[in-house]
């Protein structure tokens, strides 16, 4: 990460990172209030990035997201990895190694980008709803347009300062058919292991910071108890396609890992 930092602060203005602001103005809305000059520091920081992944042969990558990068370079990494998963490199949050490989293993199943999202809360009284979400790093299509609003991080801005945190991507999810997955390590006993099933996007009404989906996912609450039970991360990969069949023939019968699917 210091490398990183270090190679966009050093970065000069020049006609690739005026193209890449015009290409930010393209992705998203920009928040109003957002002064220019974090549109520069987020096109050297995006430029960076995609450099770095492009020199290293990357398919994927995870990114130290917070809180570093935002108190020594002054923007979330949010947006470039929103960029490159809408162009299927796809990079998870908090370096959640398993959980790149999983947003992978979803594209390469799909075609489809993949996002990055928490489990996070129960929706209303139907125990087979949640409230899915992140700061958030979801590529343009899970939005389903380009309207979407790229402003400050929401919570994470109450502690480290709105003006260090630009470039989360804010909108409710598309409805639509989903497949969801987490790939984890059982270090105890060796093993690759994941959990992997299909659910849906709703358009139920929800007003909160970030990236946001409301899931319906059967037996919703039997998958909770499993992936408490056998200590999979709170973390999930989600992408707009049903593929779960896939997944569980390509990486239980040909890797031969541990997967779970649920219904």
């Amino acid at each position: 990460m210091s490398e990183i930092i270090f190679a966009a602060q050093s970065m000069a203005v020049n006609t690739e990172v005026e193209a890449k602001i015009a290409d930010i103005k393209a992705y998203g809305k920009i928040a109003s209030g957002i002064d220019e000059s974090k549109l520069v520091l987020q096109a050297k920081l995006i430029l960076t990035i995609e450099k770095w992944v492009a020199d290293h042969d990357c398919d994927a990558s995870a990114i130290q997201c917070w809180d570093s990068i935002q108190n020594n370079y002054g923007v979330a990494t949010c947006l470039a990895m929103s960029m490159m998963g809408e162009k299927g490199l796809p990079s998870a949050c908090e370096m959640d190694i398993t959980g790149a490989l999983t947003m992978y293993a979803l594209y390469l199943a799909s075609g489809n980008p993949s996002a990055y999202f928490d489990w996070n809360n129960n929706f209303a009284n139907d125990r087979n709803k949640c409230v899915s979400l992140h700061c958030s790093n979801f590529p343009a299509s899970f939005f389903g347009h380009h309207d979407f609003e790229i402003g400050n991080l929401g919570v994470l801005g109450t502690t480290l300062g709105s003006d260090h945190c630009f470039g989360a991507c804010k909108a409710q999810i598309k409805e639509g058919p989903m497949t969801y997955a987490k790939i984890t390590t059982d270090d105890k006993n060796g093993k690759v292991k994941l959990y992997i099933g299909e659910g849906e996007f709703l358009k139920d009404p929800i007003e909160t910071e970030g990236g946001v989906a409301v899931c319906s996912v059967p037996d919703l609450q039997g998958l909770m108890g499993y992936i408490c039970r056998n200590g999979f991360e709170h973390h999930v990969a989600m992408n707009r396609a049903n593929v779960a069949g896939v997944l569980e023939e390509a990486l239980g019968n040909y890797l031969g890992w541990d997967v779970y699917r649920h219904s």
